[in-house]
């Protein structure tokens, strides 16, 4: 069920015109940036999105001319993950595909972050979620007290039955344009 779940959503965020995807991007960050969790953190723990996904980079760019301290995840095996500081010079590919910190960067304490934005293929409205199936933020969204926040295409709206151990995000902000 989840993994025909992931296939269908993940072939329409992948099938978004180009032109439509920049501007809902954009939009989305806008209305991130607007929420009271934003303007109240000082660190913000973002992720690097893959092209098909909402692209962080606005919102990277932003928090950074805010003043905000970023934060991405690196992965270790058996599920384990944690925040260091975005440097953009120092990057490497993993074998998922995706751009993370390199060996040796200094991860933060999960206490000094405000805000996480946290990626996912398939979203409730109540904010449950169906990731990529590592579990890693399940995990790590576990013991975490600060605020956390999804930006989504309309297309990820999807209703499922969440898992007991699944962990969800307090605010989930949709736009209504990608259908």
């Amino acid at each position: 069920m989840k993994a025909s779940i992931r296939k269908s959503v993940l072939k329409k965020m992948k099938g978004l015109e180009p032109e439509i995807k920049r501007v809902a991007d954009q939009s989305l960050i806008q209305r991130l940036r607007s929420l009271p969790a934003y303007q109240e953190a000082s660190v913000i723990a973002t992720y690097l999105s893959f092209p098909h996904e909402v692209d962080t980079s606005f919102l990277i760019d932003a928090a950074q001319a805010d003043g905000k301290q970023v934060v991405i995840p690196k992965t270790y095996p058996k599920g384990r993950m944690e925040f260091v500081v975005y440097d953009s010079q120092k990057l490497k590919q993993t074998s998922f595909g995706l751009l993370e910190p390199e060996e040796g960067s200094q991860a933060i304490d999960q206490s000094e972050i405000d805000l996480i934005h946290v990626p996912g293929v398939a979203f409730q409205k109540d904010g449950y979620r169906l990731g990529y199936g590592g579990g890693y933020y399940d995990r790590y969204l576990a013991d975490f007290d600060g605020a956390t926040v999804s930006t989504i295409y309309a297309c990820q709206e999807v209703d499922f039955s969440p898992a007991s151990h699944d962990i969800p995000v307090q605010e989930v902000l949709v736009d209504e344009s990608t259908i």
